[in-house]
């Protein structure tokens, strides 16, 4: 029985994923670097998806709103629901308009995302014009930056990118989004390159627009102190698979999934004074060759002799716990 056969569903869920695999590639040579993902987002959902770089966590949330460049991605299989709507099978025209109204998007390094050529206003004011065309204003601009925290918001209004902070680039950047009134937010790596007082703002911000606004949001993070401020769920990638979900306090509070354990493990802790930190042997294993088995298993603490031959199911192994692991009570 596959996750997507037995996995609950959200009451009401704004995005239902299942099964999604995506291979990069061409023929035999392809790549398969997200295989089987599936899980779902509830309304008004802080939902962090966790791993390590290069795990799939980026090219999951791309997919959602078909913006995976082709080439290299050849295939994109599964299902995606986004408000009760099959995107993965829309045309491109009507992804289009999913793009902005059904699911928006935060990216990492605002720097390298806003043009440096068109001022904040500008922006934001483009942003509205294609899904909101009546509050493509100055004043509909001035809310939304207001809305986000940017003080003085018209002279900011008038200012290009580069004269402003990262952080003050990154609240402009969830200005853009929030312009299209989505019902989904994709923050992917969001506090990348910030220092950590503003990397606590934004943070903040986000948990602050979640509860105003009763939005979904789909935090991408590598953070592990970031999960434990803001998120109501947790599912853990690696290598392309999603290996432990559950809610956000059980499992930070008794990880079941070795991988997870060592993840937590490898954090260094406030009053601590170990020399040295705990860290995960080996590395990540490329995807033209990927493990036999269980794809953790070379770097395992807990590997059993048949790890390496049967590759585990993704199995609810407590109400509301899922865990891709025979072995989680060792």
């Amino acid at each position: 029985m596959t996750p997507s056969d037995t996995e609950p569903v959200t009451v009401d869920p704004v995005l239902r994923i299942e099964n999604l695999t995506v291979e990069f590639g061409s023929g035999r040579a392809a790549l398969r670097v997200v295989d089987g993902v599936t899980f779902n987002i509830g309304r008004g959902e802080m939902f962090c998806l966790v791993g390590e770089s290069g795990c799939g966590k980026s090219v999951t949330a791309l997919s959602i709103g078909q913006l995976l460049p082709t080439p290299p991605a050849c295939r994109v299989k599964g299902e995606a629901w986004l408000s009760g709507r099959e995107v993965l099978k829309m045309t491109e025209r009507e992804v289009r308009k999913v793009r902005g109204e059904g699911v928006s998007y935060v990216f990492q390094e605002p720097g390298t995302s806003l043009n440096p050529a068109f001022t904040v206003g500008s922006h934001i004011k483009d942003a509205l014009k294609l899904h909101r065309p009546e509050c493509a204003t100055d004043e509909g601009v001035l809310r939304l930056l207001a809305g986000v925290g940017i003080s003085a918001p018209e002279s900011r209004m008038r200012a290009y990118p580069h004269q402003l902070s990262g952080g003050m680039q990154q609240r402009v950047m969830i200005a853009a989004a929030l312009a299209c009134q989505p019902k989904l937010l994709v923050a992917d790596e969001p506090t990348t390159a910030l220092d950590v007082t503003v990397q606590a703002q934004i943070l903040e911000l986000l948990h602050d627009i979640k509860e105003r606004l009763g939005m979904s949001i789909l935090l991408i993070t590598h953070n592990l102190g970031i999960v434990s401020d803001v998120a109501d769920r947790v599912a853990v990638m690696y290598a392309g698979q999603i290996v432990e979900l559950a809610a956000a306090h059980d499992l930070l509070k008794r990880p079941l999934h070795p991988y997870t354990r060592a993840l937590i493990n490898s954090a260094p802790k406030i009053g601590h004074t170990k020399p040295e930190l705990a860290a995960i042997p080996g590395t990540v294993p490329p995807f033209d060759a990927m493990p036999s088995g269980c794809r953790f298993h070379p770097r395992c603490a807990f590997a059993q002799s048949d790890c390496a031959k049967s590759a585990p199911e993704l199995k609810e192994v407590e109400p509301g716990r899922w865990v891709r692991c025979p072995y989680w009570q060792s």
